[in-house]
């Protein structure tokens, strides 16, 4: 008797790929393997995206318990979604754009949140960003942070998110425009120049 063939796949999108495959992987492939329901891509993208997520939604509102929340009712409301969702290119800004989405709506229910750009408790984005990363040389490290710090807590919430997914997430101008629900690249470089350009205008001031 012959052996058996082993069945082959005809879905690529079934396939299970192992981590180092799905980082080799464009984003448009693998946001496409989830969308067509594979459970090791939704593995993937939980403990890929998971910790960026909760530093880049800490950073927002401060509160670990509703980041952690929100980020579980964002991997729910994906996977239940998944066969209808759209086109991604980026995944990262497209998962640090919902978690935004998500923490705000979640904000505003508590009454902590104004509008879009400013949380009523600014010591919740305490964003800290290191001399090196905003190009500023001193020998004199530990105040030098200290004069960094309090500019930034000067900023408005956007202008402050907008440098951190430059700076310490290494997005680009696209990205960064997509997080903040931007309809156009030149409002976010126009949002990260401006907020640059006050900071200048604080550090002078010294």
């Amino acid at each position: 008797m012959k052996p058996k063939k082993a069945p082959e796949i005809t879905d690529k999108y079934q396939i299970r790929y192992s981590e180092k495959e799905y980082l080799d992987m464009a984003d448009e492939l693998v946001w496409a393997s989830f969308n067509k329901g594979n459970e090791s891509t939704f593995s993937f993208l939980y403990k890929n995206y998971a910790a960026d997520l909760f530093a880049f939604g800490y950073q927002f509102c401060g509160d670990a318990h509703l980041v952690e929340d929100c980020i579980q009712n964002l991997f729910i409301y994906l996977r239940k979604r998944r066969g209808s969702l759209g086109e991604v290119h980026s995944i990262k800004s497209y998962l640090f754009k919902c978690i935004r989405c998500e923490i705000t709506k979640r904000l505003k229910e508590r009454g902590l949140l104004r509008d879009a750009d400013e949380i009523l408790h600014h010591k919740a984005f305490a964003l800290s960003l290191s001399p090196e990363t905003i190009l500023i040389e001193s020998e004199h490290r530990e105040q030098q942070q200290k004069r960094i710090n309090h500019a930034l807590s000067q900023l408005t919430l956007r202008q402050r998110q907008a440098l951190l997914l430059l700076y310490e997430e290494e997005m680009t101008y696209s990205q960064i425009a997509e997080v903040m629900g931007f309809t156009e690249v030149k409002s976010a470089r126009k949002l990260v120049y401006r907020a640059l350009s006050s900071l200048k205008e604080i550090f002078l001031k010294k």
